[in-house]
C-alpha cells in the first residue's frame, strides 16, 4: 500500500515538472541550496541535478530495453543548450569531468547524467567516494553504486556513428557492461541513451551488493571502461564530417 502510494506521487511530481530541465530546477530556492551545498565538496549527487531526476539517484530503469533507433528530434538543439546551461566541473565526479566534458563538446551530442561509479562498506561509508578498493582480507561483501553515463544523440550522421561507438563500448565485456534505453527517459527525451557498468543480473538496479573479489573485478572493469571513453572521444572522426 505504501509503495503505491509512493508511486502516485512520483507519477504526479513527474507530470508537474516533466518540462524541467537543470537551470529550471535550480532556480527552485531548495535546489539552489542543495547545489551550492554539493558544489562545495566537489560531488555529483549521481545526477540529482539533471533533468527528469525527482527522486535520489538515477531514473528509475525498471524499464532498461534493448537500443532504440535513432528517431527524428526537431527540438534538439534547443533541449541541448538548455540541458548544457549551467553545467560546470563541480558536478561531475572528479575522476570523469574530461570524459564528460569531451562528450559534451561534441555537438552531436550531450550528457544527461552520470556517475563513476561509488563502492560503500565497512569502514567506508561515504555514498560518493572516490578511493580505490583496499587490499585487504576482512571485507566480505559491500555496495556497488554504479558507474554509467546516459546521454542523447542527435540523428545525425555522425550520431550514428557516436551510437555505433558505444555499442563497440558495451561489447567489450557484455556480461559488465550494458547499453541501452530506460522508457521512463526516452518518454522524456527523444533518444537518450545509458551506458552502464554493472554484472548483468544487476542491470535494471542503480547499485549491488557484491562479494571483495566480484567488487575487485568491477572496479577494474570501471576503469577499463572511462579509458576506452576517453580514447574513443579522442579519435580525430568526431571532428570531421562524415563521406
Amino acid at each position: 500500500m505504501l509503495d503505491r502510494a509512493k508511486r502516485k506521487v512520483e507519477a504526479r511530481l513527474q507530470e508537474y515538472y516533466a518540462d524541467f530541465m537543470r537551470a529550471d530546477f535550480l532556480k527552485l530556492p531548495v535546489m539552489a541550496a542543495y547545489e551550492r551545498y554539493y558544489c562545495r565538496r566537489d560531488k555529483l549527487l549521481a545526477g540529482q541535478t539533471e533533468p527528469f531526476i525527482l527522486s535520489t539517484g538515477r531514473a528509475p530503469l525498471e524499464t532498461f530495453t534493448e537500443i532504440k533507433p535513432l528517431v527524428e528530434n526537431p527540438d534538439y538543439q534547443a533541449q541541448r543548450q538548455k540541458c548544457l546551461a549551467g553545467l560546470h566541473d563541480g558536478m561531475i565526479d572528479t575522476p570523469i569531468i574530461e570524459v564528460i566534458n569531451a562528450f559534451n563538446q561534441l555537438p552531436f551530442c550531450f550528457t544527461l547524467q552520470c556517475c563513476y561509479g561509488h563502492f560503500v562498506y565497512e569502514g567506508q561509508d561515504d555514498p560518493h567516494n572516490l578511493e580505490p578498493l583496499p587490499q585487504t582480507d576482512t571485507i566480505a561483501r559491500m555496495e556497488y553504486r554504479i558507474a554509467y553515463i546516459a546521454l542523447c544523440i542527435e540523428n545525425s550522421d555522425l550520431g550514428r556513428l557516436l551510437l555505433d561507438a558505444l555499442k563497440g563500448i558495451a561489447d567489450i565485456d557484455p556480461e559488465n557492461i550494458q547499453l541501452g534505453c530506460a522508457e521512463w527517459f526516452w518518454e522524456r527525451q527523444l533518444n537518450s541513451y545509458a551506458l552502464q557498468v554493472e554484472p548483468d543480473r544487476f542491470k535494471f538496479e542503480d547499485k549491488a551488493i557484491l562479494d571483495y573479489q566480484e567488487a575487485l573485478k568491477i572496479e577494474k572493469i570501471r576503469n577499463e571502461f572511462f579509458v576506452q571513453l576517453k580514447e574513443l572521444l579522442q579519435k580525430p572522426q568526431w571532428r570531421e564530417k562524415p563521406d
